[in-house]
């Protein structure tokens, strides 16, 4: 099940930029999806950590971690902002070339990518994210599945994802593209409810 479309036409930075703050949209090849309302509490929890894990493994560095909602613009060549027709809002993001941030976000491929899934999103960010994110040269993407307590790495070879790499929510893992931050699962499901 997807999100809901905002309509059938085809949109750009230059239109979202012109929309109500208080509804939120990604735009995906031109295309509006209306976000879901606020992640549940078990979403926020995870987001929390990972953000805090990974702020912390970077301090003093030139990388900076988000979280969503943070406006990421990937253009597909050379275009006007105004012109670009794929803006999404990673739930965690780490961008480690200065000149890729200004004033309304990101403009260009993150470094690393989080999306912590929940039953409303998850296929909207494992197909159409997913593919925008590897087209657009998202370094590393990480779908963390809190339900199966799971977390699935996808890493850019060759200009393309190879196979996925699909781990327990167990012990630690670092990030391929940015060793510095290793991330302790325990931490970050310290307040998730037990598994059955």
């Amino acid at each position: 099940m997807g999100l809901p479309l905002r309509d059938n036409a085809y949109h750009t930075y230059a239109d979202y930029c012109q929309w109500p703050e208080d509804v939120r949209y990604e735009l995906i090849d031109g295309t509006a999806y209306a976000i879901a309302r606020a992640p549940a509490r078990a979403h926020q929890e995870i987001l929390g950590e990972l953000y805090y894990q990974a702020r912390s493994a970077l301090e003093g560095a030139a990388c900076r971690p988000y979280i969503a909602p943070f406006d990421v613009r990937l253009p597909k060549a050379n275009e006007a902002d105004e012109r670009i027709d794929t803006v999404v809002q990673p739930d965690l993001l780490v961008v480690c070339d200065p000149a890729k941030l200004d004033e309304r976000g990101c403009r260009g491929a993150p470094d690393w990518v989080v999306e912590v899934l929940s039953p409303s999103t998850a296929s909207h960010d494992q197909i159409l994210k997913l593919s925008a994110y590897e087209r657009s040269g998202v370094s590393e993407v990480w779908l963390v599945h809190p339900t199966d307590r799971t977390v699935t790495v996808y890493r850019r070879q060759g200009g393309a994802y190879g196979r996925p790499a699909i781990h327990e929510l167990t012990g630690s893992l670092a990030v391929a593209s940015l060793p510095s931050i290793v991330i302790y699962w325990a931490r970050v499901l310290q307040h998730q409810p037990p598994d059955p």
